[in-house]
């Protein structure tokens, strides 16, 4: 197929119902194109829809059927798309749970779910998952790592045939209180994977990758994403720079990302060989779930020789806008791109609100679900920003990053942005900091860039070894540097902190700004 029928196509296959008519229409199309890669293995679209098939016969004779809960807890494999795409298939409930939590997350999930069954992948990377479902007391506990249960695909009732039933439970990272369960549909994931395919323009001639925990809502988006244009992904069950580069550049790799922090590793790379190109087939890097600064942009584009699209999305709407190949360089640097057809935005008040079928139904807890929707049906993000003549959305920030001191809002994006610019700055959180004499004080908390042999962070291991870095930047350097970039003299940082690395979180490694605050609140400078 050329690009113009794909596009055609995907947009055709986009109208799917469920996941699993996108599943079983995708496979009469192509049925012999890859879908799946990881390491010497290949599973095609007709291997997917098969296997999905036998697999949810297994679990059929388990006792699964339409509308039970079945919670996992698996690593970004083959097997584990098969699994969610057998529940898929019998229209179970699946709660996707990151296989970075433990004991305290992991029961909370499984409890509030009411999961009748629980997945695990036994021990994995050292942790004995099949001993905490032990712990915490999930039921029907059974493992799907290297091996599913099968059964025959002719005993199975007929697929789900809505797309608006609530299939599938995703949660919230959580800050200070428990994570917060989050209902979508096949429909509202659909609907989010396609903002994200249409707007990239792939097609079958790309090859993507998945080097995030597929039980991140980026799972199915990207799934729906390889569904509607037929082209396959590599998935990397670890990701770690630079051992995770013979997959890239092995498979082919046109398309990668997932976060502006993977945008930052890649980089970081290719500046220890800069006249040569870190992975040849690459063209593109596009992602979401965390702020760009414009200059980490620039700096991929320049030093990469790629294009760099970001979006915007949350675990309540996987993808609201998204950057496309063909913005301008100044809408692609500062910013999230436009929302799909759909997608309605409304700013209050400098809030951003959500309506479309890409939002969630809402919460687990009703409570929360009454408070998070306005009384026009939109969802309150919470998230600030506004849009552009061009409809391009552009976020200033969260109203818990609205620092308030003396009376004057300020906004940590603001900063932060500047202070991306230094080359003595790797990364850069600022954050409000309890005050006596001024309510709030500005705090910026800066994460010391690598040496170019230093070995990177990663998400498995945030704080790598190395020797000392270069001299930590003083709190005056900062201030005369923010001065020189023309910041107003009320935005300067009264504060200053170094650090080896920023507390991420395990996914899309989102810097956990709570646990600065919670670090910091009790320094007084």
């Amino acid at each position: 197929m050329d690009t113009v029928t794909d596009t055609h196509t995907a947009h055709e296959l986009g109208a799917s119902r469920t996941f699993w008519e996108l599943v079983e229409r995708r496979a009469a199309l192509t049925p012999d194109r890859p879908v799946l890669l990881q390491d010497d293995r290949t599973l095609t679209f007709e291997e997917l829809r098969s296997g999905a098939e036998r697999t949810a016969a297994g679990l059929h004779a388990m006792g699964v059927r339409p509308g039970t809960v079945v919670a996992w807890q698996l690593p970004t494999r083959i097997e584990t798309v098969l699994l969610a795409m057998a529940l898929a298939r019998l229209g179970a409930v699946q709660s996707p749970v990151i296989p970075f939590y433990r004991d305290r997350e992991v029961a909370f999930a499984v409890r509030e779910s009411g999961a009748a069954h629980f997945a695990v992948p036994g021990e994995w990377r050292g942790f004995d998952h099949g001993a905490m479902a032990e712990r915490i007391q999930a039921r029907g506990v059974f493992e799907a790592y290297d091996a599913l249960p099968t059964g025959d695909p002719s005993t199975l009732p007929p697929p789900p045939a809505s797309g608006t039933d609530v299939r599938w439970i995703y949660w919230t990272s959580g800050t200070t209180s428990d994570p917060k369960g989050v209902l979508h549909t096949d429909r509202s994931l659909i609907a989010g994977g396609s903002c994200l395919a249409h707007a990239l323009h792939l097609s079958s001639d790309d090859v993507g990758s998945i080097a995030f925990p597929f039980a991140h809502i980026g799972g199915p988006d990207y799934l729906v994403m390889l569904l509607l244009y037929g082209f396959p992904a590599v998935l990397f069950e670890k990701f770690a720079l630079p051992d995770a580069l013979e997959g890239f550049r092995k498979h082919g790799v046109t398309v990668a990302g997932g976060s502006t922090a993977f945008y930052s590793m890649f980089l970081a790379e290719q500046r220890k060989q800069p006249d040569a190109r870190l992975i040849p087939s690459l063209r593109l890097l596009a992602g979401g779930g965390a702020p760009k600064p414009p200059e980490v942009h620039h700096a991929v584009v320049r030093e990469m020789g790629v294009r760099l699209t970001h979006g915007y999305g949350m675990t309540e709407v996987p993808m609201i806008t998204m950057g496309s190949p063909d913005d301008s360089e100044e809408n692609l640097a500062t910013t999230e791109g436009r929302p799909p057809e759909g997608m309605e935005i409304r700013i209050v008040d400098g809030e951003i609100r959500l309506r479309g079928e890409a939002v969630c139904r809402g919460y687990l807890n009703p409570a929360q679900t009454a408070d998070a929707f306005d009384e026009d049906g939109f969802l309150i993000t919470g998230d600030l920003g506004h849009l552009t003549g061009s409809g391009h959305l552009v976020l200033t920030g969260r109203l818990k990053d609205v620092i308030i001191r003396k009376g004057e809002n300020i906004s940590a994006k603001e900063i932060e942005d500047l202070l991306h610019r230094h080359p003595g700055v790797g990364d850069v959180a600022v954050i409000g900091l309890p005050d006596p004499e001024r309510g709030e004080r500005v705090c910026a908390v800066i994460e010391r860039p690598p040496e170019p042999s230093e070995p990177r962070a990663t998400p498995e291991s945030p704080e790598p070894p190395g020797p000392p870095g270069p001299p930590h930047l003083t709190l005056a350097e900062v201030t005369a540097y923010l001065r020189a970039e023309g910041l107003s003299p009320h935005k300067l940082p009264e504060q200053l902190e170094v650090v080896d690395a920023l507390p991420r979180n395990e996914t899309l490694r989102k810097v956990l700004k709570y646990k600065l605050r919670e670090r910091y609140s009790g320094t007084v400078k």
